[in-house]
């Protein structure tokens, strides 16, 4: 009996690994593609939320805009036209959650630099002290790359605007100031469509890991859909 299966020994570890090869290429061919939800207003939290967009279900995009970068250079929608983006919302003189937010956002600025698919976005809450002089300075002590990375400052109304309409990102204060706000730490994934396709925490580094990971999903799920 011993000496059969010495006999067979090799046939059977060869057919072994076969039969692996032969699952493992079973179970990524039914295994369904990764996919990311699109976000409508109804799926944030409320508290995030301008009134007049609360009740919206579908058909949610971000709105055209028109800011003014670290350089000087007008921005918009047209600079990240075909483009995935990350967002958030920040301003420069903040040391609590920004500080750590920033670095994150230049976290995710080295690992995607290659990758000319992906570009940031960060919106001044403060633009009356976020003059582009300051962005300029603040990009400087923080290594943006200004052909991946905008910081933007313009009219409050406008980034207000934005920031509860379209990127269902920022707080109130509460206390009935007009286009006061209050930013929280999400970073804000954006598909190519105008899109919100997912919320992280910009202070976490597993979320950051996470956002990486859902970004390489998106630019798969853009391509399928684009064959």
């Amino acid at each position: 009996m011993l000496s059969f299966f010495a006999k067979y020994k090799t046939f059977a570890i060869v057919m072994l690994i076969l039969s692996a090869v032969i699952l493992s290429i079973f179970y990524f061919l039914m295994k369904p593609p990764a996919t990311l939800q699109v976000y409508q207003p109804t799926m944030v939290d409320a508290t995030l939320v301008d009134t007049s967009m609360r009740d919206v279900k579908k058909y949610h995009h971000i709105a055209d805009f028109k800011l003014v970068n670290q350089n000087g250079d007008t921005i918009t929608q047209a600079d990240y036209d075909g483009k995935i983006y990350v967002a958030d919302f920040f301003f420069t003189t903040c040391q609590s959650i920004c500080p750590i937010m920033t670095d994150h956002m230049a976290k995710i600025q080295e690992a995607l630099k290659n990758d000319d698919k992906v570009k940031l976005l960060s919106h001044s809450v403060t633009p009356e002290i976020d003059s582009v002089a300051q962005l300029k300075k603040y990009a400087l002590e923080k290594g943006v790359d200004d052909s991946k990375w905008n910081l933007v400052t313009g009219p409050k109304k406008e980034i207000y605007a934005l920031a509860r309409k379209s990127y269902l990102a920022v707080k109130t204060t509460g206390d009935g100031g007009k286009y006061d706000m209050i930013h929280t730490e999400n970073f804000m994934l954006i598909d190519t469509k105008k899109r919100i396709r997912g919320y992280y925490d910009g202070t976490d580094s597993d979320a950051i890991d996470q956002l990486l990971e859902d970004i390489k999903t998106l630019e798969e799920i853009e391509e399928r859909e684009a064959e």
